[in-house]
């Protein structure tokens, strides 16, 4: 029993380790140099190096660190997806995510009658790495090199429906106002975003632990709690109608904002 429990926290700690030295550890190592100015300052190695996406994008390690949740919170911007009328219309995804929420988000949007899907990413592995996942919708999905503070290569007011997935939490506070102006700017006049995103949880046990993993490992995370909630930003911007849903006491939510 002694070793099972010594192995369980050897194993415990260095998967601690490893999302560490992979996340807020190479920003603080980027802090030192001149890295930190570049546009692409705050990702992490985790989610640009293709070697580290193929180990790390597996399904139940992506729903384990979400808590399990990660289908209900997909499938709640699948369904918004599905009773949409997208035929002859554009869906943009703002940044790619792990899991399976790509796949599925692309075929609710092609069964909902979209004309095409955009993916947006400004790290190109990602892009490569999407791909890999969306054969089957070739003809349908376009993929394109930009930021999502800043699409320069995309006119504005032609998505219906714009998918961010949980990435205003790792951007640094200023650039995710910039991140939602962006969203709103790249959607059609009754276009909706659909937002997945962490939320203060309700319980106190659930909040701590929250609070902590945030102080280690996503020091932009906090914020989301309080001075960048994004319903409270996208309220104060104008222009939207916002709808909030949580799940897992409070934990999680999802967003449907639509643009007035």
């Amino acid at each position: 029993m002694v070793n099972l429990v010594v192995g369980l926290f050897v194993l415990l700690a260095s998967t601690a380790l490893f999302f560490f030295v992979l996340t807020r550890g190479a920003l603080l190592v980027r802090g030192l140099s001149s890295a930190q100015n570049s546009a692409k300052s705050h990702v992490y190695p985790l989610y640009s190096e293709m070697r580290l996406i193929k180990l790390v994008d597996f399904q139940p390690i992506i729903a384990a660190i979400l808590l399990f949740q990660y289908s209900t919170l997909v499938s709640k911007i699948v369904a918004g997806l599905r009773a949409s009328n997208l035929k002859d219309k554009k869906v943009l995804i703002t940044s790619c995510a792990f899991g399976n929420v790509i796949p599925r988000v692309v075929d609710a949007a092609v069964q909902s009658g979209a004309q095409q899907v955009l993916i947006a990413d400004i790290i190109p592995n990602e892009l490569d790495h999407a791909k890999g996942k969306l054969a089957a919708y070739a003809d349908k999905v376009a993929y394109v090199e930009d930021n999502a503070t800043a699409m320069h290569t995309q006119p504005g007011g032609e998505a219906d429906a714009n998918i961010i997935f949980f990435l205003l939490h790792e951007l640094p506070h200023a650039l995710k106002i910039r991140a939602l102006e962006e969203a709103g700017r790249m959607l059609a006049p009754g276009g909706k975003l659909y937002l997945a995103e962490f939320h203060r949880p309700e319980l106190p046990i659930l909040r701590l632990l929250s609070w902590t993993y945030f102080k280690v490992f996503e020091p932009f995370g906090l914020a989301l709690w309080d001075s960048h909630d994004p319903v409270n930003c996208l309220t104060e911007m104008g222009g939207w109608k916002c709808e909030r849903q949580t799940y897992f006491f409070g934990n999680f939510q999802v967003v449907t904002a639509t643009k007035l």
